[in-house]
């Protein structure tokens, strides 16, 4: 007899033979793990989520649903990803032209947050904590904290670890509303100077 899994998946879900999924993740309907790709700990797969091989999930990740993560996605902890966010891997693809040993890879950092509906561009790097609003498109690397949306994302503002706007004093310094946590504000990059 074999123990039960450290996992709850949906009996939809198709969990190929050599995914590495952690303990505690939840994995729904209609769902698809490949071979090669790795969930951390408590991670949240929602429906209709594809996780091809070589992703890596960190603790927590919580994908929503109708979300393709790509071979060369790369998540840390914490990060949100909202429904039916897209990811690309290849930059110029053709249909008759075979790239596979071209993928970009797609970075984001702890604590990211994606809106529903974006696109992200593969071979950027999203900092920690950066927030991108929903049915953006990003083209290039968004710095940690940073505030991004639109088609081209642009930078809009800061946005806190608890996930509210900061408005920098003269002296570049800033309050998290929820958290009380502090922040400052030097050559256009954001630090979280104390911690909750």
């Amino acid at each position: 007899m074999t123990d039960a899994p450290a996992y709850f998946a949906h009996p939809t879900a198709v969990l190929d033979e050599g995914c590495r999924i952690g303990d505690g993740c939840r994995i729904w309907h209609f769902a698809h793990l490949m071979p090669g790709c790795e969930l951390g700990e408590k991670c949240s797969i929602g429906q209709n989520v594809m996780v091809a091989d070589g992703v890596k999930l960190g603790r927590n990740v919580k994908v929503q649903n109708n979300v393709s993560l790509y071979t060369g996605v790369e998540c840390a902890d914490d990060v949100f990803l909202g429904p039916s966010v897209v990811f690309t891997n290849v930059r110029n693809p053709r249909s008759a032209v075979v790239r596979r040993d071209q993928y970009q890879p797609t970075v984001l950092e702890k604590g990211v947050s994606i809106g529903a509906n974006s696109t992200i561009v593969c071979g950027v790097r999203l900092g920690e904590y950066a927030f991108v609003g929903a049915g953006s498109v990003v083209t290039k690397d968004v710095k940690p904290y940073a505030l991004v949306y639109g088609n081209p994302a642009r930078q809009h503002g800061w946005m806190s670890a608890f996930g509210h706007r900061l408005q920098f004093d003269a002296a570049g310094q800033a309050t998290c509303p929820e958290s009380g946590e502090e922040y400052l504000l030097t050559n256009h990059q954001v630090s979280r100077i104390s911690i909750r």
